[in-house]
């Protein structure tokens, strides 16, 4: 059965009409990813929002009324894609404003090339993006904890208890992609087989 992404009801709320084409690590990235993150939410606050499953986001869109034009422009994408290396390098964050603890991913060659031929194909649309960078200003990484509702001392204290280097680096490779899309407060999903 499927694992969602998100499961909290006002993350859902907040994601309606939004669709994101997403990587889902297995293996050693998704076991590394699962302790740090029961690690850091048995020190924060019950109901500290976080994602449900880990996950890559490569792009995100709003497109509520061409979502079957994104779908096709992903298809054509994941057909000429291959596999992709996903790996861990660290516990990190992205400070305030966004306060978010992150798993930091390495740039792998094949993550990179996935990314820039994207970046390629969306340029051709006039499709909305969403929170789109440069790939040189992009930093590849799975969310960990959403701290911006934390009090101050309490971000700082989790901050500096966060960051560290993974020794280990675990890797797995990805062989599809799930184009993610949320409506009436529920995610729905394709998974869609690369190259």
């Amino acid at each position: 059965m499927r694992r969602p992404f998100m499961t909290h009801p006002d993350q859902l709320a907040s994601l309606d009409g939004q669709q994101y084409l997403v990587l889902r690590p297995t293996g050693p990235v998704s076991a590394a990813y699962r302790h740090v993150q029961g690690e850091l939410l048995a020190h924060v606050p019950t109901g500290t929002k976080h994602p449900h499953t880990e996950h890559v986001t490569l792009r995100g869109f709003f497109e509520p009324e061409r979502r079957v034009e994104v779908a096709a422009l992903v298809r054509d994408w994941a057909a000429a894609q291959h596999p992709i290396e996903i790996i861990a390098d660290a516990i990190d964050v992205f400070p305030a404003p966004w306060q978010i603890v992150i798993t930091r991913l390495a740039r792998t060659p094949s993550l990179v090339s996935a990314y820039a031929s994207l970046t390629d194909a969306v340029a051709r649309t006039d499709f909305r993006r969403l929170d789109e960078l440069p790939l040189d200003d992009w930093i590849f990484h799975l969310s960990v904890v959403y701290g911006k509702t934390l009090e101050p001392a309490a971000w700082t204290e989790l901050e500096q208890a966060s960051r560290r280097d993974l020794t280990a680096r675990p890797s797995c490779i990805a062989a599809d992609v799930e184009l993610v899309w949320y409506e009436d407060g529920r995610e729905h999903a394709e998974v869609i087989p690369l190259g």
